[in-house]
């Protein structure tokens, strides 16, 4: 056995067994999602409380484990106040052949936005919440991660109402695991361009913003969807039938099915989202729903090209309020050239690559 072999010892969590560095102790499992299990630990080394996520088999093929590669190099390099801190990425195993599981350490969080989501928050509470959601994308599109998955079970706050987002779409590379059978995979905030298996851009991220504040200001979820097709049905019966020009941007079979749906009108944000359904104490608060009812109607919108950007939605007068340069328009991870360079790296090199970060 190799000296590198002493540095692990592997722990039953639940169904899993977690083969981890021996720096990290007493580990307790916390949550499990589609892409494997997290676990609390105690960071013998920096003397803190980590979570330790096991990812399964997250690098299928070459396309996966490029983009998986690069998503955690940059990650590594994320310093940012509303996204979680990635401290430590590993695998047990020692070469490609053997290669099954991928570690990621990240600092531990208090309390996920779902609890948050079902409390009355007024609209300082709230506006800031989604300002630090916003500040946080706009920090992972700087560094050319598009999220497309955000849900309130992936961000994480602190009773001093800080934010941070927690898991980086990462899912999209890592194998669906179904041990945890009560796991749903929860497809409720995903914008349409991804149910339509369209092309997405950055704004993919702020349709799953404008899902998360609906659901903060009426405390259900706003697209309740079975699947996907039933997703799309909920979403055109309140939004409306989408325009003709999204319609023609559609693959051919996705089009037709889509076209061949019953025409809706759509139901108007006001009715929606009455006044009553926000908090209202004041003349101060009635302006402040206003500009939430046209921040909503700006972010759910099932056409991207006629959704608002993530820097429209900053400088929207509802979240402009807590604007600050250092967090909104933070600098991009900086990141060496030689650390992504575009030159094909088998599987094993990406590896090897992650070995050493």
């Amino acid at each position: 056995m190799s000296e590198a072999d002493g540095q692990f010892y592997s722990v039953q969590v639940g169904d899993s067994t977690f083969t981890v560095l021996k720096r990290y102790q007493q580990l307790r499992a916390i949550g499990s999602g589609a892409q494997g299990i997290v676990c609390s630990a105690l960071d013998t080394v920096l003397s803190i409380p980590v979570a330790v996520k096991k990812l399964c088999r997250p690098f299928q093929n070459q396309t996966h484990a490029k983009r998986a590669y690069r998503e955690l190099v940059l990650l590594k390099c994320v310093n940012h106040k509303n996204i979680i801190r990635l401290i430590n990425v590993f695998t047990p195993q020692k070469s490609l052949e053997e290669f099954q599981d991928l570690y990621l350490v990240m600092e531990l969080m208090d309390a996920s936005l779902c609890q948050v989501i079902h409390m009355d928050l007024d609209h300082e509470r709230m506006s800031y919440l989604l300002y630090q959601i916003l500040c946080g994308i706009r920090h992972l599109h700087s560094a050319g991660i598009i999220h497309r998955d955000l849900k309130p079970s992936n961000i994480v706050v602190k009773s001093d109402c800080t934010l941070k987002i927690l898991d980086f779409g990462l899912a999209r590379t890592a194998c669906t695991n179904f041990m945890m059978t009560p796991y749903v995979v929860t497809r409720y905030y995903r914008a349409p361009e991804v149910i339509l298996g369209m092309k997405y851009k950055e704004n993919v991220d702020l349709w799953s913003v404008g899902c998360i504040m609906a659901e903060m200001i009426s405390h259900k979820v706003l697209f309740p969807g079975k699947d996907y097709i039933d997703q799309w049905n909920k979403v055109i019966e309140i939004l409306g039938t989408p325009s003709i020009e999204f319609m023609n941007r559609l693959m051919e079979t996705v089009r037709n099915y889509v076209m061949n749906k019953p025409q809706y009108p759509g139901v108007s944000f006001a009715e929606l989202f009455p006044d009553w359904a926000f908090p209202s104490e004041s003349e101060h608060d009635k302006l402040k729903t206003c500009q939430a009812r046209d921040l909503l109607s700006k972010m759910l919108v099932i056409d991207p090209e006629c959704r608002i950007s993530v820097e429209e939605a900053l400088h929207h007068p509802y979240i402009h309020v807590w604007y600050d340069p250092g967090e909104a328009d933070a600098p991009p991870p900086q990141i060496s050239d030689k650390q992504l360079e575009e030159r094909e790296h088998t599987i094993d090199l990406h590896v090897k690559l992650l070995f050493q970060k």
